[in-house]
């Protein structure tokens, strides 16, 4: 016995995801503010016609609107401004780099006030060839090399964020060989659980990233490796300490992480401050705020982050009876995640029948009840989109070159690489009507897609559009099999 496609919900969906009322419709908060639907019922966005983008640059493609860019950039500026005004005059954003990264975003960035986090070389050298000034530049990474910090002092970084003891050492030596001195801030895992996926969040004690609090138990004195790190760094003339650092993760939409991660930090920086008899002036509570990648997602306005952490950080440094650190902040995804999305060319199409969850297969198979699941292949996959395969990400879709009024099926929006894994949207529900030549678009795409973007099965990775105004330009060419075989030395 089967079940046709109708607008009730498929029983193969998962529980959170809605047949839509309306298919057309573009559900906020997935969408740069820009994107609606033309009077041909294709999707524009930045005054741009998807077709045209097509037409012009092909797909894959990335498209991203600058001005939502720039405004979710201001927004963090200046709701983090106005919430720390009275308590350190203001904080300094940091937009984290790896999320996405080209020279035009440097610029961006740069003009609308905020600093940039860098996490490797590579990323340094983008902010070099934008021409942003090195004190506004910080340098991430567990596991930097000697070139690395070398270049961190020769573009006079502001501020380098120490993982690790040995990595210390190496800091402070390679400084004092040069006769200079880096500034440092320290990376401490507060052991506060972040509600996110394990593989992002980043504050609990077993994983590769910063100085444990914990009390270290077979020391005698019982000493952290973060106070240690304190002593060390306070102790070493190659290095200027500057405070403190943490990151909990990512993806993040609960308050509380936040919230009693700056708690444990200030108090720890108080109690350094007090012991070693030195001056901590930064404390930087990092990134990881939430994005919408479905229509169950709830990310907080950037105000609302802003108002709850200085809450904590006011009565906190009451209770202490300090004067508040210059507070720094990091978002990456919360500003380009949901400016850009990946626009792909529809191609072959398949519905399987699957059981019903929960039946057991036995007995006569004719008898059992099964459900359509549609398969939506596109021409791009898990070599543009890592994040489903990594960590079970889900996003949606829509029909993007035509609106349909045709009824909802269950579908999965496919891949064309040689793994069963490449899903670009698990589940999301599509017109009936969706057809070879089509075009989707997959929003949220901004963040950790094109940056971990990868030539698998040799395909070349897509370029990066930017629209404003009724126009669009490439930031980032799209490859070329030219570009692929160029690496390839023969035999």
């Amino acid at each position: 016995m089967t079940v046709s496609p109708s607008t009730a919900a498929s029983p193969l969906a998962p529980e959170w995801l809605q047949v839509p009322a309306d298919l057309n419709a573009l559900q906020e908060p997935m969408w740069a503010g820009s994107a609606v639907r033309s009077g041909s019922g294709a999707l524009t966005v930045g005054g741009v016609d998807v077709q045209e983008l097509k037409e012009q640059f092909g797909t894959p493609l990335f498209v991203m609107d600058e001005a939502d860019f720039r405004s979710r950039a201001r927004a963090f500026k200046d709701s983090f401004d106005a919430a720390f005004a009275d308590i350190c005059g203001g904080v300094d954003v940091y937009y984290a780099g790896k999320s996405f990264l080209c020279t035009a975003v440097v610029k961006w960035v740069e003009e609308e006030g905020l600093r940039l986090d860098t996490a490797s070389g590579g990323e340094l050298a983008v902010a070099a060839r934008a021409g942003m000034p090195g004190e506004r530049v910080a340098l991430h990474g567990n596991n930097k090399s000697d070139a690395e910090l070398n270049r961190a002092l020769d573009m006079g970084l502001g501020r380098v964020v120490v993982d690790s003891l040995d990595e210390l050492a190496r800091v402070g030596a390679i400084a004092q060989a040069r006769g200079e001195q880096a500034k440092v801030m320290l990376r401490l895992t507060p052991g506060v659980h972040a509600h996110t996926h394990e593989f992002i969040a980043t504050a609990h004690e077993d994983q590769k990233f910063g100085l444990s609090m914990a009390a270290d138990t077979t020391d005698e004195a019982g000493v952290s490796a973060a106070e240690e790190a304190v002593a060390v760094a306070a102790a070493n003339p190659g290095i200027e300490l500057l405070g403190l650092h943490c990151h909990i993760g990512s993806q993040i939409f609960e308050p509380d992480g936040f919230e009693l991660a700056a708690e444990k930090l200030l108090r720890f920086l108080a109690a350094m401050q007090e012991k070693y008899s030195i001056t901590m002036p930064e404390l930087d509570l990092g990134g990881g705020y939430g994005i919408a990648y479905t229509p169950v997602d709830t990310p907080r306005p950037a105000t609302e982050i802003a108002n709850a952490m200085a809450a904590v950080v006011r009565s906190t440094c009451a209770e202490l009876g300090i004067d508040s650190p210059r507070i720094s902040i990091e978002p990456g995804r919360a500003i380009v995640g949901s400016t850009t999305f990946t626009l792909y060319e529809v191609g072959t199409l398949k519905t399987v029948r699957v059981d019903a969850p929960g039946a057991s297969g036995d007995g006569d198979a004719g008898n059992n009840v099964t459900y359509p699941r549609r398969y939506v292949s596109v021409d791009g996959g898990m070599s543009d989109n890592a994040r489903p395969v990594l960590y079970d990400a889900d996003y949606s879709a829509v029909l993007a070159s035509r609106t349909s009024t045709a009824a909802p099926q269950l579908s999965r929006v496919v891949g064309k690489h040689c793994e069963s894994g490449d899903i670009v949207v698990r589940d999301v529900y599509l017109p009936e009507d969706v057809a070879a030549g089509d075009l989707l678009a997959v929003p949220g795409t901004g963040a950790y897609c094109w940056a971990l973007s990868s030539n698998y099965n040799y395909l070349a990775r897509p370029g990066v559009v930017a629209v404003r105004d009724g126009s669009a330009r490439l930031i980032v060419r799209g490859e070329t099999e030219e570009d692929l075989l160029n690496r390839d030395m023969g035999a």
